[in-house]
C-alpha cells in the first residue's frame, strides 16, 4: 500500500527556491516524499529537518545523514529549531492533507469506509478520542463544531441527536455511529459523512490551534528571501495560511509598529493560489482540493 502521494510536488520545489547549502524545514513529513525530492536538490552541506507525530512517519525515513528528524508536533516548530541549531533557515514547507495512509489504516479510525473504533488521533500517545468528544462534549460544543470545522447545516439537529443517543450507550463504533448519521444526511450522503469526520478530526487535533501556531511562528524562522510553501485542503486551513502571509498573522488583523508602519513580514508571491492540474487530479482525486501558496520573508 502507498504511503501517500505527494500533491504538486514539483511545484512545492519549484516554490522553495532551494540552496544546494540551504537548512529546509518539511513540517509534514508523512511519506517522505517532498523530504527525499528536496534532498535531491541539496548538496553535502544542505540540511532537511522533518517534522511528524505520527509514529507510523518514522517507518519512512531514508538513510541520509542530511535529515534530521523531530518526531514532534509541528507547533513546536521554533523550539526544535532552536534545540538544534537552528535560528532561521532557508525554507519552510507544510503539506497540509491527512496522509493516505491514515484514511486508509483501517484501525487509525480516520475514515467511515472501514469498521473500527472511533479514535483519529494523529499522535497515538495523546488521550483524546473522537469517540470522548461524541460522549463527552455538550450540545453547544458539538454544534459549534460541526458547524465550523465541517460546516454542517444541520449540525444543531446532529448534536442533539448524539446526545440522545449516548444516553442509551456510549458511542464507540464508526459502523453505530454511521447508523445515526445515515437518516440526518443531507445533499450526497458520503459527502455528508466526509463533512461529519473531518469535524472530529479537527477537533481531536486541535488541528486550528496547531497550525495557527506553526504559522505564526515561521516569520521568525525565515532567513531573509526564505519561502514559506504552503498547501491547505480545506477553506479552513486556506484562510489562515492567507491571513499569515499577508499580514502575519492568522486572524488577518493589521499589526502597527511604534511610528504607525503596518507590519507585513511576508512578502506574498502568489495572489492567487494554484491549483493542481487536471492530469494530476485525474492521477490522485485526492488533490482536487489542495490549494498552494507562497511567500517569502522580506529583510
Amino acid at each position: 500500500m502507498s504511503y501517500h502521494i505527494s500533491v504538486m510536488l514539483h511545484e512545492c520545489i519549484e516554490a522553495l527556491n532551494i540552496k544546494p547549502d540551504g537548512v529546509y524545514v518539511d513540517v509534514t513529513f508523512g511519506g517522505g516524499g517532498h523530504t527525499r525530492e528536496i534532498l535531491k536538490h541539496l548538496g553535502e552541506k544542505g540540511r532537511v529537518i522533518a517534522f511528524d507525530q505520527d509514529a507510523d512517519a518514522k517507518n519512512n525515513i531514508p538513510e541520509d545523514s542530511r535529515i534530521i528528524f523531530v518526531a514532534s508536533n509541528f507547533r513546536y516548530l521554533a523550539r526544535f529549531l532552536k534545540l538544534h541549531g537552528y535560528k532561521k533557515v532557508d525554507g519552510i514547507l507544510a503539506d497540509l492533507g491527512v496522509s493516505s495512509h491514515q484514511f486508509d489504516t483501517a484501525d487509525r479510525g480516520f475514515s467511515y469506509r472501514f469498521e473500527a473504533e472511533l479514535d483519529m488521533r494523529m499522535n497515538q500517545e495523546d488521550a483524546l478520542r473522537a469517540s470522548d468528544i461524541l460522549n463527552t462534549f455538550t450540545a453547544d460544543k458539538l454544534q459549534t463544531m460541526f458547524s465550523e470545522y465541517g460546516e454542517v447545516r444541520n449540525s444543531k439537529t446532529l448534536a442533539h441527536r448524539i446526545i440522545e443517543e449516548r444516553q442509551l450507550k456510549p458511542h464507540r463504533y464508526i459502523s453505530d455511529f454511521l447508523i445515526l448519521l445515515k437518516p440526518l444526511s443531507m445533499g450526497e450522503e458520503m459527502r455528508y459523512y466526509s463533512q461529519v469526520f473531518q469535524a472530529l478530526r479537527m477537533e481531536v487535533n486541535k488541528e486550528v490551534d496547531v497550525l495557527t501556531e506553526m504559522l505564526e511562528s515561521t516569520a521568525e524562522c525565515l532567513k531573509p528571501d526564505a519561502r514559506l510553501v504552503v498547501l491547505s485542503f480545506h477553506s479552513i486551513e486556506d484562510r489562515l495560511v492567507k491571513n499569515v502571509m499577508k499580514t502575519g498573522n492568522c486572524k488577518g488583523e493589521q499589526i502597527k509598529d511604534y511610528y504607525g508602519n503596518i507590519s507585513r513580514p511576508f512578502t506574498v508571491i502568489t495572489k492567487k493560489p494554484i491549483d493542481p492540474s487536471q492530469a494530476e487530479v485525474r492521477e490522485n482525486v485526492r488533490s482536487r482540493s489542495a490549494k498552494l501558496r507562497i511567500a517569502a520573508k522580506k529583510e
